[in-house]
């Protein structure tokens, strides 16, 4: 009579007491399957388009550009001209003073003109274009960055919320242990401790609960910012994340790298505007320009005079000024073309990174996908069975749900950082994956 009235009150306690096992092969095991998405799902491409748009940094860098372009006109055109008035008096201060009795008193306007030596005004505009193809890349730069956080952040977003989802779906199964444990020590076959144990084990359940919802919170806050919104705007709820499949080989990456790192090419553009920063301090010692033309009028009894000069500024001292200024464009070269060498090295060196990071999360989704969950769920719903009919102790399902658990939120941690990493990569190498 008292077995019978056990197995009635297990079988209350869990729907699924007495149901044959579903499980499923290893070859053939799916990833966990994702919460359906929210209707308010943002997708990734909108924020993406928003973030180009309104990225307070993006916003910055295209006012920078727009600023260095109006530098080009500015540094091409030649120096203000000068207007001068004169007048001479002869014997006297005051004005006119024999105006009328000597052809020395005149009142004269002068034009003056400033030109530098030939080719100076090219090298000017050619330079200061150079500098704003090399902001325009910064531009570029500020994009793909801001593009890369934006998509790992995402990912890393979605992750998280199926991870909450998974806990909230772990915790109801727990709560439902938690019922047979209490079930079976009602009818005198468990232990008071298995109860207490499965309760300890749902307060765990709420830290894992509460630290994931931080993390929420926190790439909420970091989304928001990248997108120009105030952090009192309403939460953005992201698509469960996606495998971007990788290419098969390195050598095409590592090429993209010199070819489309709009990094690299801003910093091309700088070492050319420095060879022309050289060529235009080599005309520092090239004599400059200026001429001018003068009209005197005289009283009507004498003839008006005309005058023109041409003046010449000679570079004396360029021991102190020419050369050092030459010197100056010299490293100044130098040192960009050193940048450029290290940043070449650095994006190279971020690209392997990134791909053996993806490479890894790939491989470990492979395990978790088609080794390791199929197996712990197996190896739960088995002992799931064999504690109902005691055949196996609390502490060991626990052990095996907590399996299941850690494994399930191992695979969406592993997806984001396979994630993480393929925003890197696309970062460097300036082109997007398919």
């Amino acid at each position: 009579m008292r077995v019978v009235i056990c197995l009635f009150a297990l079988s209350i306690a869990c729907p699924c007491a007495g149901r044959p096992l579903q499980v499923v092969p290893p070859d053939t095991a799916a990833a966990p399957v994702p919460a359906a998405a929210s209707p308010g799902a943002t997708p990734l491409a909108d924020l993406i388009t928003e973030a180009e748009r309104e990225n307070p940094d993006v916003r910055a860098s295209l006012r920078t550009w727009h600023a260095e372009t109006e530098v080009v006109p500015q540094v091409s055109a030649l120096p203000d001209p000068q207007v001068t008035i004169q007048h001479m008096a002869i014997g006297s201060p005051l004005p006119f003073s024999h105006f009328t009795t000597s052809n020395f008193a005149y009142i004269g306007a002068a034009f003056s003109q400033p030109f530098p030596w030939p080719g100076t005004l090219a090298l000017r505009r050619q330079a200061a274009t150079q500098a704003s193809d090399a902001a325009h890349a910064k531009v570029d730069v500020v994009r793909r960055r801001v593009r890369a956080d934006l998509k790992a952040a995402y990912a890393q977003l979605g992750a998280v919320q199926e991870t909450l989802a998974l806990l909230e779906r772990d915790g109801d199964l727990l709560a439902q242990m938690e019922r047979i444990a209490e079930a079976r020590y009602r009818v005198g076959q468990g232990s008071q401790q298995e109860v207490l144990r499965a309760q300890l084990e749902q307060t765990t359940l709420q830290r894992d609960l509460a630290l994931q919802q931080e993390q929420r919170d926190r790439l909420e806050a970091h989304l928001k910012r990248l997108l120009g919104r105030a952090q009192a705007s309403p939460l953005i709820i992201a698509q469960p994340p996606a495998k971007t499949p990788l290419p098969d080989t390195r050598t095409p990456l590592a090429q993209q790298v010199v070819s489309n790192n709009p990094a690299l090419r801003g910093q091309q553009r700088a070492i050319a505007e420095q060879h022309t920063r050289v060529a235009l301090a080599r005309k520092g010692f090239r004599p400059d320009f200026a001429a001018q033309v003068m009209w005197q009028h005289t009283a009507a009894g004498f003839p008006d005079y005309y005058m023109f000069t041409l003046e010449v500024r000679v570079p004396l001292y360029w021991r102190h000024r020419q050369v050092p200024a030459l010197a100056e464009a010299a490293d100044r070269l130098s040192a960009a073309r050193t940048t450029y060498t290290a940043l070449l090295e650095s994006d190279q060196a971020e690209l392997s990174d990134a791909l053996t990071r993806a490479r890894t999360a790939d491989r470990l989704l492979t395990i978790y996908q088609h080794g390791l969950i199929p197996q712990a769920r197996a190896a739960f719903d088995a002992g799931l069975a064999a504690y109902q009919t005691g055949q196996l102790d609390f502490e060991s399902l626990l052990g095996s749900f907590r399996d299941v658990l850690d494994l399930d939120s191992g695979y969406w941690q592993a997806l984001a950082d396979h994630e993480v990493a393929v925003a890197r990569i696309e970062e460097v190498t300036g082109v997007d994956l398919p």
